[in-house]
């Protein structure tokens, strides 16, 4: 009687080991999502205003193409490629949502890669990651 209690504990714990490795497995997978998705388009917006905010330049940066829109399973977290422009407007402008972009000599474009913890229900937004290369 105590032999087989024992056993069936074991096989309990064994079959609980083997699906918490799994969970945290699939819990590490991105998947594609659509760029239209409520919460991407606010780490979208949150990502690039942070990065002209936290950029050294003076001018502002928009959003030129999302590429690669995904979320990690079970999560809010998303991973995303963004080209963003260098725009005419200075940081601390009135409204920069609508600034053309920088022609000629002051062109400049960059193309980033973001992983961003959204908690859209109290505004928080984290980004986890980010690495930025010029085109």
């Amino acid at each position: 009687m105590l032999r087989t209690a024992m056993l069936w504990k074991v096989s309990l714990l064994v079959g609980l080991i083997v699906l918490g490795t799994h969970i945290r497995t699939i819990d590490k997978e991105f998947v594609d999502i659509t760029k239209d998705l409520d919460y991407f388009v606010a780490s979208v917006e949150f990502v690039v205003a942070q990065f002209s905010e936290n950029n050294p330049e003076e001018y502002t940066y928009r959003l030129l193409e999302a590429g690669r829109a995904q979320k990690k399973i079970w999560t809010l977290i998303f991973l995303m490629d963004l080209e963003m422009g260098r725009t005419i407007c200075r940081k601390h402008d009135e409204n920069t949502h609508n600034c053309p972009l920088l022609q000629g000599s002051g062109e400049k474009r960059v193309h980033c890669v973001f992983q961003v913890n959204a908690r859209p229900w109290f505004s928080q937004f984290t980004i986890l990651n980010s690495t930025c290369v010029p085109t």
